[in-house]
């Protein structure tokens, strides 16, 4: 039987058990004070692996700027300037990793990424669970958690079942765990769990990753400022080097941050095959500024829901604006929009639709292991969040109007905003 439907009632001032609070204290008493500027983070980084190259140095630009927001806005409370060090340290200790292992096989970078299928579309629009649909088929190669936290392993640790970075990413679920026990109702993660190659893209410090897990509206302005392609360019990189580590032939992807950098995705990726999801925005606001909410208890001792609005209304607006402007960007042939309802309707046949827009083989292997994944992860079988954009301060005519340029474009079907 499914669980019941919860509301989850201290966004705002998050009540976290005194085990959890006990865990938390006990981390910032063992790692103690973090330095947020370049040469603290990178000197970490340094002193793990024994690594100096970081390869092109033009990541520290969007380094320095990512720390100075953080210093400026985030508010970070004393486990999460904890936790969020140890994460960029562990993004520069990646890219150590990366270079020393292209260093010591430049064929890597003769490896061709071809046609890549990119699931693009909001989050809360469906993208997680098709991108977990597709990546069941052993076709297909997709990048597992365990993978996306440390891509290149450290010399002399086993590999496969035994491969010490996958105990290291389940210890790290079993902790969010407990201080976000209804997290996995809005979004699964498990160590195999397929996921987003934001975090390959965070390697290089330029990448809408940081938005979701702080408040750093200075930063999102950086990011929108710049150009994105020599970062989807590193991506790339990371990519070849992952396929020579574990092999795959053709790579499907997914990111909410595509839809807002279509030509930066095709100036990399000219051949890939591009799936847009679609879903009434103020449903994907109120799922994504409690998702948001909720998990910056990881980091905060209190959040400001109404700024957590404010910041996805304004950053669901621009991309989806910049989706409709640079949509030409992605040519028609190598193109699908997907309805929200549509997929949920019937996902194999969106799922069959997807395979013959990009001409790839849906055999009877591939058919039984996507059939294999839908039968053993319906929807909403850990039980489902209830969502409220009045918990935000936002009113439904108002965000109606302000997004009519979009529901006006795409049939997007009849939807409860708190659905």
């Amino acid at each position: 039987m499914r669980p019941a439907d919860v509301k989850i009632t201290d966004l705002a001032q998050p009540e976290l058990s005194a085990g959890v609070r006990e865990m938390m204290a006990a981390a910032v008493d063992m790692v103690g004070p973090l330095s947020f500027t370049p040469d603290a983070i990178l000197s970490a980084a340094i002193e793990r692996t024994g690594l100096r190259d970081f390869g092109d140095p033009s990541f520290r630009a969007p380094l320095e700027a990512l720390l100075a927001a953080i210093e400026e806005s985030a508010e970070l409370s004393a486990f999460g300037r904890v936790s969020i060090g140890m994460f960029l340290v562990q993004l520069a200790v990646n890219r150590l990793r990366l270079e020393d292992l292209i260093a010591r096989h430049p064929e890597i970078l003769e490896i061709v990424i071809a046609a890549p299928i990119v699931i693009a579309g909001l989050q809360r629009t469906g993208t997680t669970h098709l991108h977990n649909l597709l990546s069941a088929d052993p076709e297909l190669r997709h990048l597992p958690y365990w993978e996306s936290l440390e891509p290149v392993p450290v010399q002399g640790e086993p590999g496969g079942d035994a491969d010490p970075r996958r105990g290291r990413c389940a210890s790290a679920l079993a902790f969010q765990g407990e201080v976000m026990p209804y997290f996995e109702r809005m979004h699964e993660m498990t160590v195999d769990h397929a996921h987003e190659e934001i975090h390959l893209l965070a390697m290089d410090f330029s990448t809408m990753l940081f938005d979701a897990v702080m408040h750093v509206p200075e930063w999102r302005r950086f990011y929108l400022s710049r150009d994105q392609r020599p970062h989807y360019a590193y991506l790339k990189r990371v990519l070849q080097a992952l396929t020579w580590l574990r092999g795959g032939a053709r790579w499907v992807l997914k990111s909410p941050q595509h839809i807002e950098q279509l030509p930066a995705l095709m100036a990399t990726f000219p051949d890939a095959t591009v799936v847009l999801t679609h879903r009434d925005p103020l449903a994907v606001i109120a799922s994504t500024a409690t998702m948001v909410a909720y998990g910056m208890r990881m980091s905060r001792e209190r959040i400001d829901l109404a700024a957590v609005g404010e910041t996805w209304v304004g950053n669901t607006e621009q991309m989806l604006r910049a989706c409709l402007r640079d949509r030409a960007a992605v040519p028609a042939v190598q193109s699908m929009d997907v309805s929200f309802h549509d997929y949920m309707r019937d996902d194999i046949a969106v799922a069959a639709a997807i395979y013959a827009r990009a001409g790839q083989p849906l055999g009877e292997r591939s058919r039984a292991a996507i059939d294999e994944y839908r039968r053993t992860h319906p929807r909403g079988r850990f039980g489902r969040v209830e969502y409220d954009l009045a918990d935000f301060g936002l009113h439904t005519g108002e965000l109606r109007e302000r997004f009519r340029f979009y529901t006006d474009t795409f049939d997007l079907g009849g939807e409860s905003p708190a659905a």
